[in-house]
């Protein structure tokens, strides 16, 4: 995949520069960096209407000649591309028309403006004929959603593409399809669709444009771990070769995976602290960083328990490397984990209760096939009303 890399999109990772820029944990001297590269970055790209927004946040320093010198070049630009979409329609033919309309598109993207290039994407649209390119369109949308972050944007253009494959397209551009999607997935914290569509995208990965190929795996790997089962994680992430041949790469990832599935816990939750700091800097998983703590504290849990019908306090706290004061309910120089296990129990998470005189945590894991029964017992009489009231109709 190394040879065939491409290059991330410039304002995606603008975007993520800006993210870093506002984020506590990252220190000053690395953010006296980036507003060097943010500023750089808006200066070549005549960025003046988010060059304005941040320097209204403070994030930058206002600058009146720069400001200045930014309009007039966009002034001079938007002439010239008003004159080439003129020059086409008179003395050219339709394919050079919707060339020039895409050059102009593509400019109010480049300088950030995002109401102008979505009115001029559909006028782009309007004299598009074929469906790939209008899946390109669509793809150029589903960019400036990512950029701004706007779900509601995203949901529609993706909603769009798909009706678009309807009438035809190639599988390259569906492919591509998949991994914007599941990046929307995981930005809304469906990661069990979003791992899903990350692993169907495996091997047919092309959308260097979000995000390189690493980042991909990341993500991959994350998703994964809180949304399939033991089974499917050795099938389809812990064997998967494309994942092998590029996780030594990430951090910590290596053994955040292999440590889970070989229930090495003291292992694997020194490699989950490692990785808390690369999912809190990362701009789609940020929001969700507490939530993915508890789903993947749920994850280990869970496995732990699996193996046995009662497990004493002490050996869970050797299993997980900490004290027994630690994993005790009752404790009080502990009650974070004290809350956390017993909002787990409560909403039904981890199937256990807590045993404080013996010391013992006794899983009492459901009984699946009497559920099943009960379930096919609700469904049962809920026919058969139905057939009563159906029959009563029927007499009358």
């Amino acid at each position: 995949m190394e040879g065939q890399e491409g290059k991330q999109e410039a304002h995606l990772a603008l975007a993520h520069k800006l993210f870093l820029l506002t984020h506590a944990d990252v220190d000053d001297i690395d953010k006296v960096r980036l507003r060097e590269e943010v500023s750089a970055s808006i200066a070549s790209n005549d960025m003046a209407s988010l060059y304005e927004s941040l320097v209204s946040a403070s994030a930058l320093e206002a600058d009146a000649a720069a400001l200045e010198a930014m309009r007039g070049k966009i002034g001079e630009e938007l002439k010239k591309l008003d004159d080439k979409i003129a020059d086409a329609e008179e003395n050219l033919g339709e394919s050079e028309v919707r060339e020039a309309h895409l050059a102009k598109s593509l400019f109010y993207i480049r300088i950030g403006d995002k109401d102008k290039a979505l009115e001029q994407l559909k006028v782009t649209e309007g004299k598009t004929v074929a469906v790939g390119q209008k899946m390109d369109l669509v793809f150029y949308t589903l960019q400036l959603g990512f950029f701004y972050m706007d779900f509601d944007l995203i949901s529609k253009s993706i909603d769009k593409a798909k009706n678009l494959f309807e009438e035809g397209g190639d599988w390259e551009r569906k492919n591509r399809l998949k991994v914007y999607e599941a990046l929307y997935c995981m930005s809304t914290r469906n990661f069990k669709k979003a791992a899903s569509l990350f692993l169907d995208s495996i091997s047919t990965f092309t959308t260097y444009e979000l995000f390189p190929y690493d980042t991909f795996i990341f993500y991959t790997v994350l998703t994964s771990i809180i949304s399939l089962d033991r089974v499917s994680l050795k099938q389809k992430v812990v064997d998967a070769p494309e994942i092998l041949a590029v996780i030594g790469k990430i951090p910590h990832l290596s053994d955040f995976m292999n440590c889970l599935y070989g229930c090495q816990y003291k292992s694997f939750f020194a490699a989950f602290s490692g990785l808390t700091t690369q999912i809190k800097l990362d701009r789609y998983l940020q929001p969700h960083f507490r939530y993915y703590m508890r789903e993947i504290r749920t994850v280990v849990y869970s496995q732990f328990l699996e193996s046995y019908k009662s497990v004493t306090m002490e050996a869970m706290a050797t299993a997980f490397g900490v004290t027994v004061e630690f994993i005790d309910l009752l404790s009080i120089s502990h009650q974070w984990i004290c809350r956390e296990l017993s909002r787990f129990i409560a909403a039904g998470k981890l199937h256990c209760k807590i045993d404080k005189v013996a010391g013992v945590l006794e899983t009492n894991r459901p009984d699946a096939k009497n559920a099943l029964y009960q379930a096919t017992i609700k469904q049962g009489d809920f026919l058969l009303n139905r057939i009563q009231k159906l029959s009563r109709v029927i007499d009358l």
